[in-house]
């Protein structure tokens, strides 16, 4: 699994920095996070492609997180039997998107389902064997964190503990770590819990932006191995931060840093700050996490595993 930030923006796209939008893949699939006007040009710029792309989330309808949804639907459709598409995210989704298809009178070559937040429903998705989850968070209009779940892996194989069962090398070691139990050439069966260790939790990947800190902020970056969180402002506007329910470099350092996060990545920058003035958001928001950095545009991030 890994991650490729096609910009990190905030509020519109400018032309050094176009708006905050993740693409994860894994295993030829594809999920987007958030699509603000224009971001298939980086999908174009990147060589990234679009027929593998399975899945749309969008963290609220703010123009900057999905003006560019009707641009993707178009690129996509331009693909001979891309498949379905499933977008999830706040209610009104569904209407935003198909009224806009409707009044472009847009007719798209695959299917297309929504899935909108309710109350009590914590699990968004199952997308390419993995589970997103969202959280409300604390904005000006109502706004999703997402969690992204890697399904839990087998434990660790020991091969002395097969090799003490007769299992010879080879492929029948690897269906008993896959989790698959196998039968040896003297009939006798063998288990995977003979030979793996306690199960692994699978990776974690948390984007959350446009908030303050809340306690949904909190559930959706909980020990996460790779986090995109917003760092909007610099220290000395935090005043205005909280007027418009954003957080500063620091307050995202510090919430993820609270939360477990192994690497924080900002992103959603304001406009007001030059690309050479990223660093002092970086530099600010080290105190609480140190290592922590600002987002580059068409960067791939891998997702380091827990152990």
């Amino acid at each position: 699994m890994d991650a490729a930030l096609l910009g990190t923006g905030g509020m519109m796209p400018m032309p050094e920095r176009l708006t905050t939008s993740v693409l994860v893949r894994s295993e030829g699939r594809m999920l987007l996070f958030d699509a603000g006007e224009g971001i298939q040009l980086a999908l174009k710029r990147g060589g990234l492609g679009i027929r593998g792309l399975a899945a749309i989330a969008v963290s609220h309808l703010h123009a900057d997180h999905v003006l560019g949804i009707p641009g993707i639907l178009m690129f996509r459709a331009q693909a001979d039997d891309p498949g379905p598409l499933a977008i999830v995210g706040p209610p009104g989704l569904e209407r935003f998107v198909r009224h806009t298809l409707e009044d472009l009178r847009y007719r798209l070559n695959f299917e297309l389902s929504f899935v909108e937040w309710s109350e009590g429903a914590p699990l968004a998705l199952e997308w390419a064997g993995h589970s997103l989850f969202w959280e409300p968070l604390d904005h000006s209009t109502f706004c999703l964190g997402y969690r992204l779940e890697e399904a839990t892996r087998p434990g660790k194989f020991n091969p002395d503990a097969a090799a003490a069962l007769g299992v010879p090398p080879g492929p029948l070691r690897g269906t008993l770590q896959a989790g698959e139990g196998v039968t040896l050439a003297d009939g006798r069966r063998v288990e995977p819990g003979e030979v793996l260790g306690p199960p692994r939790r699978g990776r974690v990947l948390s984007f959350a932006t446009d908030t303050r800190p809340c306690a949904g902020l909190a559930r959706a970056l909980r020990n996460a191995d790779l986090a995109f969180v917003e760092g909007m402002f610099a220290s000395r506007h935090a005043a205005e931060a909280a007027e418009k329910k954003h957080m500063t470099a620091l307050e995202s350092a510090t919430a993820a840093a609270e939360a477990g996060v192994s690497r924080l990545v900002l992103v959603h920058i304001s406009p007001r700050y030059r690309l050479d003035e990223e660093p002092l958001l970086a530099e600010e928001a080290s105190a609480a996490f140190p290592g922590v950095e600002v987002g580059k545009a068409l960067e791939t991030y891998a997702v380091p595993l827990p152990d």
